[in-house]
């Protein structure tokens, strides 16, 4: 099957992709800002992520929560790596569904993604704009 033959066939699943690229990127800029704004001042100064009172609380629904977050995280990395491919956000979508993922070792990188200097002012810059530390 050439290239052309299977944009005829794919036709309705390029258009999917193309939609949750769109969304993938919309969502990205009105979510990343209210997530950066939402962490605790202290959220990277722990060298172990903090026990959420919610784990504790409600554990099954917790778990469910994982289950759900991770089975999104893992459909948008595969969109993802289709975009890389096609027009997209390809990488972006990648690194939230990585990051909406729960695996061990998370907070390790996330706190050596928030050592990156480009990193560490975008998330001050943000912060700033919404007088958070």
């Amino acid at each position: 099957m050439t290239l052309p033959e299977w944009f005829n066939v794919s036709g309705e699943a390029l258009g999917w992709l193309a939609l949750v690229s769109f969304t993938t990127f919309v969502g990205s800029l009105l979510l990343i800002p209210v997530l950066v704004i939402k962490l605790p001042e202290d959220y990277f100064v722990s060298t172990k992520r903090p026990v959420s009172h919610f784990k504790q609380s409600h554990p099954y629904l917790h778990y469910l929560i994982i289950a759900v977050k991770n089975m999104g995280g893992i459909l948008l990395i595969l969109a993802g790596i289709v975009m890389l491919v096609i027009p997209g956000q390809g990488l972006l979508t990648i690194f939230l569904g990585v990051f909406l993922m729960d695996f061990s070792g998370k907070y390790h990188l996330e706190r050596r993604l928030i050592q990156q200097k480009q990193v560490r002012e975008s998330i001050n810059w943000i912060r700033l704009r919404a007088n958070k530390q």
